[in-house]
């Protein structure tokens, strides 16, 4: 099962039909949002600070892709977890 940004957990049959009513361009930029945040979460230790920032440039320009479609599927700092420690 996959999440939605804020929202409850949805069965992956389901995310797969929503995921094919986006456009290519969007799908691929959600996806790798997506990816983008679980590697984000990977990434605690003070070590890893430049990959971090790497990450939320790389959250931050899907984010204007995803945008222009749905205001909805943005990430936002509740979705990097310690961004605002």
């Amino acid at each position: 099962m996959i999440a939605f940004p804020r929202t409850v957990p949805v069965p992956d049959a389901v995310a797969d039909l929503a995921a094919r009513h986006l456009p290519p361009r969007v799908r691929d930029a959600v996806d790798l949002q997506a990816a983008a945040l679980r590697r984000y979460a990977r990434l605690g230790q003070p070590q890893y600070a430049e990959a971090r920032w790497l990450l939320a440039q790389d959250v931050a320009a899907t984010n204007k892709i995803a945008a222009a479609h749905n205001p909805g599927l943005v990430a936002t700092r509740r979705d990097l977890p310690g961004l605002d420690r």
